[in-house]
Parts: C-alpha cells; sequence; structure tokens
C-alpha cells in the first residue's frame, strides 16, 4: 500500500511540475483574434517602435502565425529597458487580403513599460469597424 501511495504522489507531482511554465525569455509578446469569427489571425504586419528623444525609433517587425501570435516581438541582442513603445498592426492590409473592409488601415498600441516586469504581452481584438486591446500576462 506504501508503494502504490509513493507512485501515486510520484505520478501527481510530475504532472504538476509539466503544468509550470517557465517565462518566457522574450520581454514582448503579441496576440491577434478576429472578433468576427473567434479565430486567430495569422499574417498580420506589426512593427515595434520605442520613442527615444521625441522620434519613434523602429526596433523589430514581424508577422503573426498560424495562432495569430508573435511570441518574441522584441529583437534578439538588445537589452529591455524601461520607456515609451509603440506596436503597430497592419491591419488594413490584413483584411484586404482577406477581401473584407476596414475603417482601420492600421492599429497603434503606445504603451509604457516601467520595466517592473520580465515580459509584457499585448493582445488585439480585431473586428473590421472595432478593436479592442489591455495589458496581457
Amino acid at each position: 500500500m506504501n508503494k502504490l501511495r509513493s507512485l501515486l504522489a510520484a505520478a501527481a507531482l510530475a504532472g504538476a511540475c509539466a503544468c509550470v511554465q517557465a517565462a518566457p525569455a522574450n520581454p514582448l509578446s503579441v496576440h491577434v483574434l478576429n472578433l468576427q469569427d473567434g479565430l486567430p489571425s495569422p499574417g498580420v504586419e506589426v512593427v515595434l517602435e520605442k520613442q527615444e528623444n521625441g522620434a519613434w525609433t523602429v526596433l523589430n517587425k514581424g508577422v503573426t502565425n498560424e495562432q495569430g501570435r508573435i511570441p518574441a516581438l522584441f529583437p534578439d541582442g538588445r537589452a529591455w529597458t524601461a520607456g515609451t513603445y509603440k506596436v503597430t498592426f497592419k491591419t488594413g492590409a490584413w483584411f484586404a487580403e482577406h477581401k473584407a473592409d476596414s475603417f482601420f488601415p492600421e492599429i497603434p498600441v503606445i504603451f509604457k513599460a516601467d520595466g517592473k516586469l520580465p515580459h509584457y504581452h499585448i493582445p488585439l481584438l480585431l473586428s473590421p469597424y472595432g478593436f479592442s486591446t489591455y495589458r496581457g500576462n
């Protein structure tokens, strides 16, 4: 009976350990979901910029994957620092590719990263005539 309890406890511990996820190494990720059909939006171009001395500097560009995500938008080899960043979702081209009208040719999301968190996530909920975003995790 003790051997059975030990095996069950080990299995439960192994299952719990499998659920724990390490924090992402890249400090910035984005996710685009189409509210019209509730599905991810693959193929959306995204531009990351940082405000430096009153001007915007492009840091990186990417395209959402099949899950509508860019899991690592911040460029490798560059240190993440506190500041004001802008993520611009190029939605007009995405809607045109899907033969749909859209009121927003692009959606800029400007946010302040205070450096207190190791990772920032910017989700975009998208429809042809509206959008919503928030600070995710």
